[in-house]
């Protein structure tokens, strides 16, 4: 047997090691021993980054969805393979076995096909967190349909130019949609999505809040009704292992969204494995990840990797704050959750309330503790690792992309020793490489460069939805045979590997390159701030100067604020030094945030800048009308 299960450190080294000598015999290991093929691959990989050109497992033929549902049926039928949490807290829970999401999944499957879709066509999906989601993706990967799920909280015409990009010719969405105590008219934004998009043939509505919706004739049609006449089994389409699977959009924090295509063998294997040693998973566990299934933390650590070990996996439909601030951990605790993977930004926020929210519940089923989306600083580190782990659990911060398609670099529980703030050390079969501004390679400890992959892993994506030169140009036209993630890091004296923010968010102060992460650390662990956003402007005599965007826990009198600008410059010098203060601090009630949680600091430099004319499209963020605030408060007013 392959190593799937790494248990122990040495373990890990010993399958490190195998995996980068022998890239081709390790992945095909994996892939022979845990997974179902209808027929073997030609050849394991074949790959040139120059192009660039990947393919893993090539000429094998597979259905995903009988490796995630159809595979368990015989031994596992009646074990849960979702558990459904509704926004609502006395709304019952859904508990949905694998005979029964087998059975879901045919129909809507059978749906698909009745209404002309085929395998290769592609299906928009725009559904809030309820279990129509995760049926829609599972049936269109069932046909051999391409899922464009799309965060049912974007804007019309940010899901119209997804539709328009990808050519979807079906939309799959719900009359509306719960988000705490407010309802959001889905149905609405999709109408006036699809007035830019002729192309589209059919919308198909579930049913979530009751609206009075208006159906558009021959194009809308309520989804139950069809399913309820479905047949109940659906044989699953034959894919090639290069298939395209799912496109999915990232969220266009510089430009156009990059429609990111990934395919059907290789992202499977990938994300069964990663997910399997990252969470420690094992039979019987009930697994949340509290992510949204439009974002690629919720395809591949809610729907995919998760199912394809035959776990239980949490899907949340509502947010942290609702109807309390004590949610997350009621849901811990009736479900008896073990392993819990969130983002930093939901740490500090639930960080900032009153700790009897997390005392007064029993966490006592815990096991291992999950961060993703962005570096988690030292501070919710601790207060994550103290109060909700009690000191008991492992805590993975997990470094992926949606490039990348599943985890890369993470420690593993019980194996790896952690460090806040450290990702620690490549998952097997990841090989890193830091770049210096030469375009070498950095061998060695304690050095810090661009985070680049020199070596193809199965679960990357293939290309840009219909813009390969585009895909070429952002990630391998910067270094010569090799992805570039756009991440900085450091890789300290024992190869631990910290993620120091985006490339762009390295300024350079007086010939010094600083990473915004390492800052913004220090000052959030002042006691008065709640979170900071740290991004350069330009200065005469320093080329470029820094500039802080700080949200107070407590708003008080700008008498106490110089005092607080003072104590976090003072903080700065003492973690960084003299030359990474701050030349201006600006304090604010909050930050302008993608859905998936990441700070939009292109708009933070452009206001910093007083370059306010061309901010781009602001539709998308999670709280748009921050921007303006920022804008008339700024300090270069």
């Amino acid at each position: 047997m392959s190593n799937y299960h790494i248990k122990h450190l040495e373990e890990y080294f010993q399958v490190y090691r195998k995996s980068v000598r022998y890239p081709e015999k390790f992945w095909e290991e994996i892939a022979e021993e845990h997974f179902l093929w209808r027929k073997r691959w030609d050849k394991v990989l074949e790959w040139d980054f120059s192009k660039p050109e990947v393919k893993w497992f090539e000429g094998a033929k597979l259905n995903i969805t009988e490796n995630c549902i159809d595979k368990h049926l015989f031994s596992h039928g009646d074990d849960t393979a979702i558990i459904f949490e509704p926004n609502d807290p006395d709304e019952e829970a859904q508990h949905i076995s694998y005979n029964e999401l087998h059975r879901r999944v045919c129909k809507f499957a059978n749906v698909l096909k009745s209404k002309g879709i085929k395998k290769g066509d592609r299906v928009c999906i725009y559904l809030p967190m309820i279990p129509e989601l995760s049926v829609a993706m599972l049936a269109c990967a069932r046909i051999g349909a391409i899922h464009s799920i799309v965060f049912a909280g974007f804007s019309s015409s940010a899901l119209a130019t997804r539709i328009l990009d990808s050519d979807c010719k079906m939309v799959i969405t719900s009359d509306g949609s719960y988000r705490g105590s407010k309802t959001i008219d889905l149905k609405g934004i999709v109408d006036a999505a699809l007035e830019k998009c002729p192309d589209v043939e059919t919308v198909l509505i579930a049913k979530r809040i009751d609206s009075d919706i208006e159906l558009k004739e021959g194009r809308d049609e309520w989804l139950q009704p069809l399913l309820d006449e479905a047949e109940e089994d659906c044989k699953p389409e034959m894919m090639d292992a290069e298939d395209p699977l799912f496109i999915l959009y990232t969220s266009g924090s510089t430009g156009k969204p990059k429609g990111m295509m990934h395919t059907c063998g290789g992202y499977m294997v990938y994300t069964a494995y990663t997910f399997k040693n990252v969470f420690n998973y094992r039979t019987g566990d009930v697994y949340w990840c509290t992510a949204d299934i439009g974002w690629i933390t919720g395809h591949s650590y809610i729907v995919y990797g998760p199912l394809a070990n035959c776990a239980t996996t949490v899907m949340f439909e509502g947010v942290p704050s609702y109807p309390d601030f004590g949610r997350f951990w009621d849901i811990v605790e009736k479900h008896k959750v073990n392993q819990f993977y969130t983002a930093p930004t939901a740490i500090r926020a639930l960080a900032k309330e009153n700790l009897d929210y997390v005392e007064s519940r029993d966490l006592s089923s815990l096991k291992v503790l999950g961060t993703v989306g962005e570096p988690i600083n030292e501070e919710a580190w601790h207060w994550y690792n103290d109060n909700v782990g009690q000191k008991n659990c492992p805590i993975v911060d997990t470094w992926w992309q949606t490039e990348t398609g599943g985890i890369m670099i993470s420690p593993l529980p019980h194996s790896t020793p952690t460090i806040p703030t450290y990702a620690t050390l490549p998952l097997p079969g990841i090989q890193p490489a830091l770049m210096d501004e030469e375009g070498n390679e950095m061998k060695g400890y304690q050095v810090q460069g661009k985070l680049c992959i020199k070596f193809p892993w199965p679960g990357m994506a293939r290309t840009v939805w219909g813009d390969h030169q585009r895909y070429k140009d952002t990630y391998f036209s910067a270094y010569e045979n090799k992805y570039f993630s756009g991440d900085g890091a450091l890789r300290d004296n024992v190869g631990y590997y910290r993620i120091t923010g985006r490339a762009d968010d390295v300024v350079i102060v007086s010939g010094h390159n600083l990473g915004t992460a390492p800052i913004e650390d220090a000052i959030n662990e002042h006691q008065a701030v709640a979170e900071s956003a740290i991004v350069g402007f330009p200065h005469d005599v320093k080329g470029n100067a820094l500039y802080g965007y700080v949200i107070l826990k407590e708003a008080g009198e700008s008498r106490k604020h110089e005092n607080v600008r003072k104590e976090i410059n003072q903080l700065i010098t003492e973690h960084i030094g003299p030359i990474a203060k701050l030349d201006k601090i600006q304090f604010v009630s909050g930050l302008p945030k993608t859905r998936s949680g990441k700070i939009m600091r292109r708009i933070l430099r452009k206001i910093a800048s007083n370059d306010t004319g061309s901010l781009g499209d602001t539709s998308t963020l999670l709280n748009p009308e921050i921007v303006q605030e920022i804008i008339d408060n700024s300090l270069n007013n």
